[in-house]
């Protein structure tokens, strides 16, 4: 009986290597390379510029060939890095925080860094423990979305839409003097004078500031915000139904107003039905105005007036900010903060203010200055 030919030892060596998980050693041994060189070449080393170019393309042929998987704790152990960043969010939803997590993803999948993301609903015993479980899990900085940071941390750190001044902390902001300068503007040159204003819930990091925003820019503009034309969101939920709730106190009070200013997209939204449910035509009985400009903005009905916040590059600068200053180390200076600029994006929810020439004496006396 014939005897069946052996096949090559080096047809035979994928066979045998695939039956378990593939080290950097087998990887080496099976393209007679020194683990170093692969090392080099699959971490992406400066030094790997030296090795020709198809000697790297043979490596990772064969890295994908037979499915090598780098050892991650192991490389990370001798390394002292874990190219993982932990991000705080108050919790994972459409609109802000989705725009700002895509400019984050979008630099570290670029960078090659995983994260870490957990959601602390604003219970206090999560704002505390999170940043430790973070430290836990080796993570190399951390990176906060709309969350306080008042304490100075272990880690290096960028805060989006942060406003504290604290040791070691990079804040993102937007310029919110612009902002509202550019929301207030755009109406009164409208012809509003009555303005009701939507502020953001407490916990909010940037509710006081882009409320301070407003009224400085209303006194700038000789305009007065009345305080019984302004409402408060006061539910943590990221549904449109908080913006509803604040609009309808505001009808309640029959203080007359012909615009809005919301303090976000989402809770303008809510404003707009809320508005509408009561009989109001938006924006031929009332111009309404929002904030962030997400995705959906342009696709409500009307399309929505807005200040665009660059959430999205936002969310890249605090990436990019963070990791040049792992790279640099901890001795390095560091930008304490980074500000962008707002645009305003003029759609089909304002308009001109329905009775700015033609206000009947006795109406005109009761609102006063307002007009």
């Amino acid at each position: 009986m014939p005897r069946k030919k052996s096949r090559p030892d080096h047809d035979k060596e994928p066979a045998r290597l695939n039956k378990r998980p593939v080290s950097l050693k087998d990887l080496a041994a099976h393209l007679n390379l020194s683990p170093s060189t692969l090392s080099l070449v699959l971490n992406d080393s400066p030094a790997a510029s030296s090795i020709p170019q198809a000697t790297k393309d043979r490596i990772f042929a064969a890295a994908r060939g037979l499915n090598y998987r780098p050892h991650f704790l192991a490389r990370s152990l001798r390394t002292q890095r874990s190219h993982t960043l932990g991000v705080l969010v108050p919790e994972i939803s459409g609109g802000y925080t989705a725009e700002v997590m895509s400019g984050i993803e979008e630099h570290l999948l670029k960078a090659g860094y995983f994260y870490i993301i957990a959601c602390h609903r604003h219970k206090p015993e999560l704002l505390e423990g999170y940043p430790k479980l973070f430290v836990d899990r080796c993570v190399e900085g951390i990176i906060a979305v709309d969350t306080p940071c008042r304490t100075e941390m272990a880690l290096p750190l960028a805060s989006i839409s942060g406003h504290d001044d604290v040791k070691g902390v990079t804040n993102v902001v937007l310029n919110h003097a612009r902002a509202a300068y550019l929301a207030l503007q755009h109406l009164v040159e409208l012809g509003h004078r009555r303005i009701a204003v939507i502020k953001g819930q407490t916990f909010s990091s940037d509710t006081q500031v882009r409320w301070d925003s407003i009224r400085s820019a209303a006194l700038k503009l000789g305009i007065r915000i009345h305080p019984s034309l302004v409402s408060q969101l006061e539910s943590d939920s990221p549904s449109p139904e908080v913006g509803y709730l604040a609009t309808q106190k505001l009808l309640r009070s029959s203080e007359p107003f012909t615009a809005l200013f919301a303090f976000n997209d989402v809770s303008a939204i809510g404003a707009i039905h809320a508005l509408q449910k009561a009989g109001r035509r938006v924006p031929e009985e009332v111009s309404v105005i929002g904030f962030d400009d997400v995705d959906n903005a342009a696709f409500y009905n009307p399309s929505l007036t807005t200040i665009r916040q660059p959430l999205r590059k936002m969310g890249r600068l605090a990436a990019e900010t963070l990791l040049a200053r792992i790279a640099q180390g901890a001795a390095a200076a560091f930008p304490e903060i980074v500000t962008v600029e707002p645009e305003l994006i003029v759609r089909q929810s304002t308009a001109r203010a329905p009775y700015v020439l033609a206000v009947p004496p006795r109406a005109r006396k009761r609102l006063g200055s307002g007009l």
